[in-house]
């Protein structure tokens, strides 16, 4: 019953465009790798890039729990002797346990591609294994483009398995690596290697070129593989590798199969995000079991049904796989969505009161009008604290200017551009005028520091609070440059974070908006007084 993991995501993954991962990052990555529980790492290539090379001499230092670190690389080279082959020898240089070497299974690959003979490279295959066997390395054998070679020549695509299975190889993985395979063909294919090889562990590499790497993969398992290989997150090449964020929880969850260690499933969102942050890639918030929205719920009659029986609309209780589910509010929202989010987020309701249903048509409202509080809770939250009679806001706004200005300037005078930006803001805070002005990096950089120019007297500890992202979104592109826009921004003091958001035709009242909510969600938050 128990399921291998293998994961590329350092080898594998790393191929995926727009992903570059220095030594450090992929260390720290084999580090969480190794803590969720995965059985094999699959480092790199070592001799292919002098990065490779690096991170498994650095390796050599990791001192792994629980995975076991594994290097990856090639048969040798048509007509090359084993012990001449640079890269078999760069291979055991790298003094990893186990050696993961790959070979050509489909016949097309080995006379157009290689350009030898089909005897050679089962030669090859064959030479490989064995005498990595005989440096005293374990070894798994990836069969390149097998499901394509079993379909064009299934005789042949048996029969380099069976080399490599007779020189030694403890895992036979079977790779789409076209990843244009269904998963009637995956279960038909691994069904013959099986009878084919009857004592040999099967294992199995799936590409999501068709959006099936992980419907392929269990698909797999279901037919006798017991070990998987992908990636976290779905990284890799092309559109990427089977998502071993949604496998290890379909394997454990919905297959009842063994896999990581006890208890570090519940590690599995913490993982994928920490990666993500590592590789310098935004989270994807809609990949399932992991994603920030996997188990948001919007609908009105959803959330209704969800309050009452969690299960209703989740597949399974989120904590599992270490997320948590989320009611987000919006037009299509219902009483209910209200209700749970002022619950959830320590606003104390009447649920008789009727507030729930003023505070869902004012919500209706400016969403109408371009505002959206799904990703933006922090504005949600002072709308609901506006509403209430009694709200005292930490400062109120009078009024703003920003200027925005090309001056000439000689090449002797200033060596920028010209551009000037400046903002005057007039704010009141208990009861007393602030009247402000300061430059900035553009106008809504100068709005900001205008505006926490006055407040700072009051409020020293805004120095806290930094700006992490800023994101404009034009909601009407047939209005031209008159189109409303949102802004979203993203703030943080170093221990949490939150979003606002800002809605207009101008996209300055916008950014005001959406900064302004930020500074007042914060100093109301912290109980802020002038």
């Amino acid at each position: 019953m128990r399921v291998e993991i293998y994961d590329t995501t350092l080898r594998d993954g790393a191929q995926m465009e727009g992903l570059s991962l220095s030594v450090a990052d992929k260390l720290e990555i084999a580090r969480l790798l190794d803590e969720l529980g995965v059985d094999y790492i699959e480092g790199g290539w070592p001799g292919a890039n002098p990065k490779d090379t690096e991170f498994f001499e650095r390796a050599k230092t990791l001192s792994l729990k629980n995975a076991v670190l594994c290097a990856f690389g090639s048969t040798r080279r048509a007509g090359t002797a084993v012990d001449q082959d640079a890269q078999l020898q760069a291979l055991l240089d790298a003094e990893t346990p186990v050696v993961t070497i790959v070979g050509k299974s489909w016949d097309l690959h080995v006379t157009d591609v290689l350009e030898t003979t089909l005897e050679e490279n089962l030669a090859m295959i064959r030479d490989s294994v064995q005498y990595l066997r005989e440096q005293g390395r374990r070894v798994f054998y990836d069969a390149e483009h097998f499901f394509d070679g079993y379909r064009a020549n299934p005789a042949f695509a048996l029969e380099t398995v069976a080399a490599a299975a007779r020189a030694g190889a403890e895992r036979i993985i079977l790779c789409d690596t076209n990843g244009g395979s269904l998963p009637e063909w995956i279960r038909e294919v691994v069904a013959a290697v099986r009878e084919r090889l009857p004592n040999v562990a099967i294992g199995i590499h799936t590409h999501n070129d068709g959006e099936l790497a992980v419907a392929n993969s269990l698909a797999a398992v279901e037919a006798g593989a017991t070990q998987v290989q992908g990636c976290i997150n779905g990284y890799g090449e092309r559109v990427g590798n089977a998502n071993l964020c949604s496998v290890i929880p379909n394997l454990a969850l919905k297959l009842g199969r063994e896999v990581l260690r006890p208890g570090s499933l519940e590690r599995l969102t913490e993982v994928s995000h920490l990666v993500s942050e590592i590789a310098n890639l935004a989270p994807d918030s809609h990949q399932p079991f992991v994603g920030r929205s996997a188990f948001a719920h919007k609908g009105g009659l959803h959330v209704a049904a969800f309050m009452k029986v969690a299960e209703s609309y989740q597949h399974i209780d989120p904590a599992v796989v270490g997320n948590r589910p989320r009611v987000v509010v919006s037009e299509l929202s219902g009483r209910g969505n209200i209700l749970y989010k002022l619950q959830e987020r320590g606003l104390d309701l009447d649920a008789t009161s009727g507030e729930a249903r003023r505070i869902l048509e004012r919500v209706k409202q400016l969403e109408h009008e371009g505002f959206e509080f799904e990703s933006a809770e922090a504005s949600f939250d002072l709308l609901v604290r506006r509403s209430r009679p009694g709200y005292q806001p930490p400062f109120e706004l009078v009024d703003w200017l920003v200027i925005v200005e090309r001056r000439r300037r000689t090449p002797v005078e200033s060596d920028d551009d010209g551009l000037l930006s400046e903002a005057t803001v007039k704010v009141r805070v208990n009861g007393e005028l602030v009247h402000t002005a300061a430059e900035g990096n553009g106008p809504v950089n100068a709005l900001d520091r205008a505006l926490r120019k006055g407040l700072t007297a009051f409020y020293p500890q805004i120095e806290k609070i930094r700006l992490v992202d800023y994101k404009v979104r034009i909601l009407d592109g047939g209005s031209g440059t008159g189109s409303v826009v949102r802004v979203l921004i993203e703030s943080s003091d170093g221990q949490r974070e939150w979003r606002t958001v800002g809605s207009s035709t101008n996209i300055i009242e916008a950014s005001w908006l959406a900064l302004a909510d930020s500074l007042e969600y914060w100093l109301t938050l912290d109980g802020a007084t002038a």
